[in-house]
């Protein structure tokens, strides 16, 4: 029976899900079975395609989440049940409500007058024996009501008079209206519907980055989700007040509509208790609930921004195969120099000061052109921290003085801190200090984003809004599958990437992942994918799940070194036979016909024969065609600068390119080369409205902006991505 009931209910769930997001039943029942199965949502996502219908990561994502919710609900709805059922207080009525219940606030309001309760001026009344009395007074029959109350006196239960049986009576009530489902519904969609967000300042004599929140108040069922996170920060340190103001009259007018029957004495209690009920037991717990329901809106919302903008920084495309000098700005303790080869390999460190107090731009210049031209340096790499204008003004001067082409760019050096300071970076260069690590961390971050910012938590990037303010376990799994999808949909070359690189990919664990670079380092390069079967720890399960992400170049098979999974091989091996090819084609890329080939046998033949569906069979045929391909490479290449502006520079109207570093609900912050980001406003960035700014761009997206205004004083750059003309 329990198994037949738990069908039931995953039929339901299914069902559900189906509906929620509009996918055909088969392929969420398909995609849940894979799940439910341990496979991991990268493996999912490209292994099984035929399975799924070809539901990206992001929806399986999004799929996993609402059916963890949908289970946690059925778990609750299952102890309500149950507790209720205890208390021997269960009708079909309530029963059919229960199942009926779509969300845990509903569930909870049913399950709200069952639940165990602390003492309250209800349970009070209760214990003193007056329910009979708060019965008949909400049948509002015709009485003497006050005369009817002296039999309820009872001094050893602390009823002292006829007035005091009747404030008991009204207080047990207050406590049931408040405790009708039905009518915590009612007013918390009228709250949600008629309800304002106040905000007011502690002390208005407060200067403060809330001051347009000192007076404020914007409709509950408007309000943006930034203003929510804004709000809630300002409040918890203390300098506004919020509150949510509502129609109180007509929301007690409304509760008086469904509780008053009549018009006497009785009727009058009622009245009152409905007052009571709505100012002290309703209207608070509503508020509470709403404000919550903004903040969890709101942290979703942020959530989901946050990560698409470590989506998008992730997928930064690299600049391979450039030495590169990781440049870390400073003051006083100078500036640290890392040169780093095209692998990721440090090939000298040194210290420099050009920025103040020193001012050795002499001494500096001297270092880094012997550096240049020693190893051939073609890329500088600028943290963005302290001293960063100053630096890369200094940068700016020694590229107009050397004959080699060096380019440079300035890049986020959010984290690096963290990484330099962590066991891992100690780990990684124990010969170097903390400064010396950022530096290399720095260089690395424009060689391969994706690779090095691994490295680091995803919470201190800094490519979001409040991240500080929203839950932080649901913001830490958000963001770790971002990176776990970046990372597999990139995938790794098993034989130079790092432990935490490993660690990401589909299948393997931190251990694993120290595993496969022990076993690297004691029997030396990987050439075959099928070794990793000796890897300690790693099973048949974490080689399903890990194999197609994993590369090797110049291994005993190209099959290797594509995405093409083992379980696929043989596929691929008649694939190219069928086609009139071999591996050694392969390998030596000429299979410039092998598409137009598979189309003209008819890909849904092709695939029959070969025993494969045509989703898989369409990957194998582009894996071959580019092994070791990057999708990064097809993205356009970071912008690269040889000279430097400043803010004082900058006219209304002037054309300029840039760079997005961050995006946010109402807009976006671009690098334009002058040290201080400008903010191109949502309404700014096309003459047709735009619904929201991830719609136009993303973070490392290059972008052509025009200059709307400069306040040298604010330090705030206004950009427009709408042509403008120059001013004179």
């Amino acid at each position: 029976m329990s198994n037949f009931r738990e069908r039931l209910i995953l039929l339901d769930i299914l069902k559900k899900l189906s509906e929620e997001l509009n996918i055909p039943l088969q392929q969420v029942t398909s995609a849940v079975n894979l799940i439910d199965e341990g496979n991991t949502i990268p493996f999912i996502a490209r292994y099984r395609k035929e399975a799924t219908g070809s539901l990206d990561d992001q929806v399986l994502r999004t799929l996993n989440e609402r059916l963890e919710y949908l289970r946690g609900l059925d778990k609750r709805r299952e102890e309500i049940s149950a507790s209720i059922t205890a208390q021997d207080k269960m009708t079909p009525e309530l029963a059919a409500a229960i199942d009926r219940a779509v969300t845990l606030a509903e569930l909870e309001d049913l399950y709200l007058p069952y639940r165990p309760k602390r003492k309250t001026r209800g349970s009070v009344a209760r214990e003193k024996g007056l329910e009979p009395l708060a019965k008949r007074i909400l049948l509002q029959k015709p009485c003497k009501i006050l005369e009817e109350a002296v039999a309820f006196i009872n001094e050893e239960k602390g009823v002292g008079s006829a007035e005091e049986a009747i404030a008991g009576a009204q207080d047990i009530l207050a406590e049931d209206i408040s405790d009708d489902a039905a009518v915590r519904k009612l007013l918390r969609i009228f709250t949600y519907r008629t309800g304002l967000v106040r905000t007011k300042a502690t002390d208005p004599e407060t200067k403060s980055v809330y001051e347009m929140y000192y007076d404020f108040s914007e409709p509950v069922n408007r309000i943006a989700g930034h203003r929510v996170l804004a709000i809630q920060r300002g409040e918890r340190e203390g300098i506004l007040k919020v509150s949510i103001e509502v129609d109180t009259p007509e929301a007690i007018s409304r509760l008086k509509q469904r509780f008053i029957s009549g018009s006497n004495d009785c009727s009058q209690i009622v009245a009152a208790a409905c007052e009571d009920s709505f100012t002290r037991l309703i209207y608070p717990a509503i508020e509470r609930e709403i404000r919550s329901t903004l903040f969890d809106d709101a942290a979703a919302g942020a959530i989901r921004l946050f990560s698409e903008n470590l989506r998008q920084l992730l997928l930064q495309p690299p600049v391979k195969n450039a030495v590169t000098l990781g440049f870390d700005p400073a003051y006083r303790t100078g500036c640290k120099i890392a040169v780093v080869d095209g692998t990721g390999k440090v090939l000298d460190t040194t210290v420099v000061y050009p920025t103040p107090p020193h001012k050795d731009i002499a001494g500096a210049k001297r270092t880094l052109k012997d550096l240049i031209q020693k190893y051939g340096i073609t890329v500088i790499a600028i943290g963005n921290g302290t001293a960063s204008r100053e630096s890369e003004q200094f940068v700016a001067e020694l590229l107009h003085e050397i004959p080699q082409p060096v380019s440079y760019m300035v890049v986020s050096e959010a984290g690096a801190s963290v990484y330099s300071a962590s066991k891992l970076g100690a780990e990684e260069f124990p010969q170097f200090d903390v400064s010396l690590r950022s530096a290399v961390s720095i260089a690395r971050r424009l060689q391969d984003p994706l690779a090095e910012l691994v490295k680091i938590d995803p919470k201190s990037i800094g490519v979001g809004q409040y991240q500080h303010d929203m839950p932080q376990k649901q913001l830490g799994e958000a963001l770790d599958g971002v990176v776990e999808d970046c990372v597999n949909g990139v995938g790794v070359d098993l034989n130079t990437a790092s432990q935490p690189l490993l660690a990401r990919v589909s299948g393997i664990n931190a251990s694993v992942a120290k595993n496969i670079v022990a076993y690297r380092e004691e029997n030396g390069r990987f050439s075959d994918r099928k070794q990793l079967k000796k890897v300690p720890k790693l099973g048949a399960k974490a080689f399903e799940q890990c194999a197609g992400f994993l590369r090797i170049t110049d291994g005993d098979s190209i099959l290797d070194n594509t995405g093409v999974h083992p379980e696929s091989y043989k596929a691929a091996k008649d694939l190219l036979t069928a086609c009139g090819y071999t591996l050694e084609d392969a390998a030596a890329g000429n299979l410039a016909d092998l598409r137009k080939q598979a189309e003209t046998k008819g890909l849904a033949s092709l695939a029959e024969q070969l025993g494969i569906g045509v989703p898989t069979l369409n990957d194998i045929i582009d894996e071959l065609l580019k092994p070791g391909r990057d999708p990064r490479d097809e993205l356009p290449p970071p912008l690269l600068r040889t000279d430097v502006m400043e803010m004082k520079d900058l006219k209304p109207g002037m054309e300029l390119k840039g760079t997005v570093r961050n995006v946010i609900d109402f807009g976006a912050f671009v690098d334009i080369g002058v040290h201080q980001d400008g903010l191109v406003h949502i309404s700014q960035m096309s003459e047709r409205r735009v619904r929201h700014p991830l719609d136009v761009v993303h973070v490392g997206d290059v972008i052509t902006v025009w200059v709307l205004s400069v306040d040298l004083e604010k330090k705030r750059i206004a950009l427009t991505m709408k042509p403008q003309k120059p001013t004179e």
